[in-house]
């Protein structure tokens, strides 16, 4: 099983490898952490729609991909999704 990585920038500008659980152009859940250590956090595109952000333990975490690009990249993994019946 494959799994997708994604980097985000943390509020102290760090950037972080997480694990993608789920991602749709709505929202993007990931994955921080290993084992039983893991934290799940769910990124929300922005008010203009030019990045995702998140809150983590108290830390803010923010993917710098637009909705569009999402979308994009959800379509260009999976095409058969956007064809018409």
């Amino acid at each position: 099983m494959h799994n997708e990585k994604i980097k985000v920038r943390t509020e102290s500008g760090q950037l972080m490898e997480v694990v993608v659980f789920s991602k749709r152009a709505s929202g993007i859940t990931i994955v921080l952490g290993e084992g039983i250590h893991n934290v799940t956090c769910e990124l929300s595109p922005t008010s203009k729609g030019l990045s995702y952000a998140g809150s983590v333990m108290g830390r803010e975490l923010i993917y710098e991909r637009s909705r569009e690009q999402v979308q994009a990249d959800i379509d260009k993994a999976n095409p058969a999704l956007r064809t018409p019946r």
